[in-house]
């Protein structure tokens, strides 16, 4: 039977293996500053910044007691080199939490559990279900993440037995939620990109990011900005034919007026050309009003994508022609347009409002200048960090 870090390396391919490679590389060397440019628990920046190293060379060697402990809006977190192997919880009374992996490369510090959406309960009260597969939960409004690894290293092949085979790597639901630089590990279901309620419009932006998996891996009724980006569509063992599964899954609220926005980003698969949809739309039973939103625009789909079917229905009776798909200027062989009908374009009257300035709020004077800034610039302009 595979260890969990190979379990992890055989889920999400080249990738990963390099990810947990350099994690052990820095775990087993304990290199002598754990925090590179980020300070330390002797030279800490203000007494809201903490720090977190599984060797003992923080505040915690845990994240979860460094959450528990930053009580109070606007803590920091600098996390050490490693693997950290629980579940994180993240309230929310934790307004304004920043995690930061401290060595730059999100590819050293990874989070990650193997809880799936068909795993029994502790107490045997059910089983887990979706959202509590999640490696990661963030409930908090202001959350940011910098450089980390988000994983959920669940796999199918390991547990035959399993019909909810959904394994989430990180469920985010506040608002003005942030991450650069950061990888999101998993199999089905990796980025749940949600909000706290229907009637909530959580706004989330994703900048340089690098998202892996198979079924539906980035999905949710998020108001969701995807700038730069990478997506990996993975190969799959367990099926002989298309299709092994959807890039996209959007829940969008029938009130919201944006949904999934992705600009300037690139798909890419290990899988056999045209095994994967674009997307599908996500309604689900709990809010048959959702009508999923999804623009893909200025961005390269390779040759993974059905190009002649690249949308797919999920629920009968919510045909993905009747909800809020379009494209944009996009390129490569997974953007041809073979069958005009199946790929909705924006004019390009319709795409100027189609931008991170409209989805997400940037230039209303009402929303804190930290997070005009953040979808503005791409995070420079956010206040630097201790050197």
């Amino acid at each position: 039977m595979p260890s969990r870090r190979t379990a992890l390396s055989l889920l999400a391919g080249t990738g990963a293996a390099l990810a947990l490679g350099a994690t052990a590389a820095h775990a087993g060397t304990a290199a002598p500053r754990p925090f590179g440019r980020y300070g330390s628990p002797a030279r800490r920046p203000d007494p809201r910044t903490l720090y977190v190293d599984a060797h003992g060379r923080g505040d915690h060697t845990d994240v979860q007691s460094a959450v528990d402990a930053s009580t109070g809006p606007g803590h920091t977190l600098v996390i050490a080199p490693g693997v950290y192997r629980a579940t994180v919880l993240i309230g929310p009374t934790h307004e304004g939490l920043t995690l930061i992996g401290a060595s730059g490369d999100a590819r050293d510090t990874v989070l990650v559990y193997d809880n799936a959406a068909g795993k029994p309960r502790p107490d045997g009260s059910g089983t887990l279900g979706t959202s509590g597969s999640a490696s990661v939960t963030v409930r908090a409004a202001g959350f940011t993440a910098r450089d980390l690894t988000f994983a959920n290293d669940w796999l199918r092949s390991d547990n035959p037995e399993y019909t909810g085979t959904q394994a989430v790597a990180i469920k985010v639901q506040g608002d003005r939620s942030a991450f650069y630089g950061c990888r999101f590990l998993g199999h089905q279901d990796t980025l749940y990109a949600d909000s706290l309620a229907v009637t909530a419009f959580a706004r989330q932006y994703y900048r340089d990011c690098f998202m892996e998996g198979d079924v539906d891996f980035v999905f949710g009724r998020a108001t969701a900005v995807f700038d730069h980006c990478h997506f990996r569509a993975l190969a799959r063992t367990d099926l002989v034919s298309a299709p092994y599964g959807y890039v996209f899954a959007p829940s969008t609220a029938g009130a919201n007026p944006y949904g999934f926005l992705v600009l300037r980003s690139r798909v890419t698969s290990t899988a056999p050309d045209a095994y994967y949809k674009l997307a599908r739309p996500w309604v689900p039973s709990s809010d048959h009003t959702a009508h999923p939103m999804l623009t893909v625009r200025d961005s390269r789909l390779g040759p993974g994508i059905d190009a002649k079917e690249p949308y797919a229905t999920m629920s009968a009776g919510f045909p993905w022609q009747e909800q809020r798909f379009a494209e944009h200027r996009n390129t490569g062989p997974g953007a041809r347009i073979t069958v005009s009908a199946n790929r909705p374009q924006l004019s390009a009257a319709e795409a100027r409002v189609h931008t991170p300035a409209r989805w997400l709020g940037a230039g209303d004077p009402h929303l804190p200048g930290t997070w005009e800034m953040r979808v503005v610039d791409g995070g420079r302009g956010l206040p630097a960090q201790p050197a």
